[in-house]
Order: C-alpha cells, then sequence, then structure tokens
C-alpha cells in the first residue's frame, strides 16, 4: 500500500514531543496520540511506503526552523519513508481538479478556508494521487474533508486504535 501524509500527521511521526490534534468529537488533544501512531507504524505491512508530498516537506521544514538538516536527515534514512516532487503530472491534476470545481460554481470546493490553503490541499492530493496513493493520513480537516470529497480513504490521528494492552508475565 502507498500512503500518503499531511504535514500535522508527518509532525507525529518524525517527533516524539509533537502536540497532538484536537480530536474534533470532544475539542481536546487526541488521548495517547504518540502510542496509536507508534501502533499504526508497527501494523503497517513491511512492503507499505509513505510518501511525503514536497508542499507537505515544506511545511514541516518551515516549523523545524534550525532543525531543517535533522529533520531531512531523519526522513532520509527511513527506507519506507518517501518524498515525491508536486511536478508536471501533478500540475496537471490539480489543474483538473481546479478546474472541475470552478466548472461546478465553487472553485474552493465548499472549503471555507483561505483560497492559497485550499490551493496547498490540493497539491498534496494531486500529488498523492498521482504517486499511487491509496490513503492518506492527515489531521488537517480542510485536507481530510477535500480528498474525502475526492473518495479517497482517509485516516486521521483521532481514528487510529489504541495499541493492544500489553500482557504481562505472570511468572
Amino acid at each position: 500500500m502507498i500512503l500518503a501524509v499531511d504535514s500535522s500527521a508527518l509532525a507525529l511521526l518524525i517527533n516524539p514531543a509533537a502536540n497532538p490534534p484536537d480530536d474534533p468529537e470532544t475539542g481536546m488533544p487526541v488521548d495517547r496520540a504518540r502510542e496509536r501512531v507508534e501502533h499504526f507504524i508497527t501494523e503497517l505491512a513491511s512492503t507499505d511506503t509513505m510518501i511525503i508530498p514536497t508542499p507537505v516537506l515544506a511545511e514541516v521544514l518551515v516549523r523545524a526552523e534550525e532543525g531543517g538538516p535533522g529533520l531531512l536527515a531523519t526522513i532520509g534514512g527511513l527506507a519506507r519513508m518517501k518524498v515525491r516532487p508536486f511536478g508536471e503530472r501533478a500540475a496537471i491534476e490539480t489543474a483538473h481538479m481546479t478546474r472541475e470545481a470552478v466548472i461546478a460554481g465553487d472553485k474552493k470546493s465548499g472549503s471555507t478556508e483561505a483560497w492559497q490553503k485550499v490551493k496547498v490541499d490540493r497539491q498534496v492530493v494531486a500529488v498523492a494521487r498521482v504517486e499511487g496513493a491509496s490513503r492518506i493520513y492527515a489531521d488537517d480537516r480542510g485536507l481530510v474533508a477535500f480528498a474525502k470529497r475526492l473518495g479517497m480513504d482517509v485516516i486521521s490521528t483521532w481514528d487510529l486504535p489504541y495499541p493492544p494492552p500489553q500482557q504481562q508475565d505472570l511468572f
């Protein structure tokens, strides 16, 4: 399976100290987010690949500040995590999505987000689609809604199951 990630999800995957997103049902930070993410990673098949669209990488690098080179080294050292560019095919896919939205009479496809954010969300989804991702791991509600409207499978941190309780040795 090929899985794409957004910036908030990527932050949780690579930074144990990252702040968890708020659960939309409770408005509170996702309970045991780090444990859920770690369990999610261990449940991935050995053949699964996570792609990081370059617009996502850019967002994460802005937040990383001086830690950017270390972040890039960490990502580069993960065999199943691949950075994928917003290239010609993704540009064509983004243009197609935007053109369909304009024809439908709403260039933002129902989003209440700023136009620039809508464009970046489309770029992230376009990279995922042209790279063959079957799922997006995302916590950004605007990106989640957009990907779902396009029929993509989306999983968010608040959707991840808790890890099973560890069994204790009785002897």
